[in-house]
């Protein structure tokens, strides 16, 4: 069986975003064989339309967009089968790959993924404006720019005063010492103690993610608790294929 990532590119040439790195980690853990064919923003809804992949139902949670990063092709004999939405994308991969398990039948997991836009959200406008500033090509800069006023209702600069600073971090510290402690229940590092999970995964794709934006974002929030530091090093191994 053949796997492609379908991934959105960083100027530099490996991924950085969130989702995809969800994908993209779980694969890793799972030691598939794949590649990466990278998208850009622009490109996204032509190039999943072209190969049939149909939209994302605006009815359903976390709805963003017709077409969203990542997507996954699955090449087996004549049979190729899409997904796109890391969520679909990792039932797929527990299907295809069932060892080693990411237990998604645990409800840590349902749990971590419904807690990560509390923790993003207050320091949304940390994260938001620096990724055109650091990470993204001229063209993809451009249509970033352009959707991200239109669905915050300001540019990103009037966004990053309005809603950056200190007054968010001191707002993401509470949410970020609620999941601290779901984080050492189990002994750590992983949710689930010693054996990691897709709680996992979509931790450390979170923390992953600052860190590819700012060394000093990532830093700061893994000061908020020792366990983040322990995790996101008891997974690094996982993280060394990103391109």
């Amino acid at each position: 069986m053949s796997v492609v990532l379908y991934d959105l590119p960083s100027r530099q040439g490996t991924c950085w975003s969130l989702n995809p790195w969800k994908t993209r980690m779980a694969l890793n853990i799972k030691g598939a064989d794949y590649k990466t064919e990278w998208i850009p923003y622009p490109d996204l809804a032509s190039t999943f339309k072209a190969l049939g992949i149909p939209p994302n139902k605006p009815d359903e949670p976390g709805y963003f967009g017709d077409y969203t990063s990542p997507a996954v092709s699955f090449v087996d004999g004549k049979n190729n089968t899409y997904v796109m939405d890391s969520w679909k994308i990792i039932k797929e991969v527990e299907s295809r790959y069932p060892s080693p398990s990411l237990h998604l039948d645990d409800p840590i997991v349902v749990q971590v993924r419904d807690a990560i836009g509390g923790l993003m959200g207050p320091i949304r406008g940390v994260l938001v404006p620096k990724v055109p500033r650091y990470l993204l090509n001229e063209r993809c800069v451009e249509y970033f720019e352009r959707t991200r006023e239109a669905s915050l209702g300001k540019p990103l600069s009037q966004y990053e005063k309005d809603a950056g600073g200190e007054d968010a971090w001191q707002k993401a510290e509470p949410p970020a010492k609620d999941i601290a402690q779901l984080l050492k229940k189990q002994g750590g590092p992983f949710f689930r103690g010693k054996e990691v999970s897709y709680a996992d995964v979509i931790f450390v794709s979170f923390l992953q993610f600052m860190k590819r934006l700012d060394s000093e974002i990532f830093e700061r929030y893994l000061a908020f608790d020792p366990a983040f530091s322990e995790i996101y090093n008891a997974s690094k191994q996982w993280l060394v294929k990103e391109d």
